[in-house]
């Protein structure tokens, strides 16, 4: 590869959290910024953990997220998941991980409106009824916009489709994205499972 060129490779990293207020006191970071109505605001939760030019009065990166990315810089979204806060050791996590969950519980409107990321989305679960955490992935894609058209379809339809950007545009989950959410999904079904019994 030729020395003078620059590859720029854009990523979206979360890093998931039971409080990001006490990780980010641990690391010297600068917040990102993005622009609303023409105004630099504080992202809700993008951050750099490298050197960034910083607007010296609010403290914030001195380049719109976006903008930022497509120079290379490496912004990370760091997010609060408060289910980990039930959470009582790695051991515990791994119990969890390792159950498989009562998927029937899915069809439940009152089980379905406790989970991380399902809440609101008991119709969706009805109609697709998943078993197995590809599918979940797949139900948490398509009840984003981009993907809707594909709720209540037959799962080879789906899976044909679901993982492919929208060419019109439109919000919509990424594969890697809708797999990590589907297993703390399933996580929390158990956690849930648990803390009722």
């Amino acid at each position: 590869m030729d020395k003078n060129i620059i590859a720029i490779v854009n990523t979206d990293v979360d890093i998931d959290t039971s409080d990001r207020d006490k990780v980010l006191e641990l690391f010297r970071h600068v917040p990102a910024t993005i622009m609303k109505n023409g105004k630099p605001r504080k992202h809700n939760t993008g951050v750099y953990f490298h050197e960034v030019p910083v607007n010296p009065y609010n403290g914030l990166c001195n380049i719109d997220y976006k903008e930022a990315e497509d120079i290379g810089l490496f912004k990370l979204d760091v997010l609060n998941v408060s289910l980990y806060q039930d959470i009582k050791s790695e051991e515990h996590m791994n119990e969890l991980l390792n159950q498989e969950p009562i998927w029937e519980l899915l069809q439940e409107k009152d089980f379905c409106d406790l989970l991380f990321h399902i809440r609101g989305h008991n119709d969706v679960c009805k109609k697709m009824k998943p078993t197995s955490v590809k599918e979940l992935a797949a139900v948490l894609s398509v009840i984003r916009p981009a993907k809707r058209h594909l709720i209540g379809k037959d799962w080879d339809t789906v899976f044909s489709d679901v993982w492919t950007p929208p060419t019109a545009g439109g919000y919509y989950f990424k594969k890697s994205h809708a797999h990590s959410y589907s297993i703390l999904v399933t996580i929390h079904m158990n956690l849930l499972c648990e803390q009722l019994s």
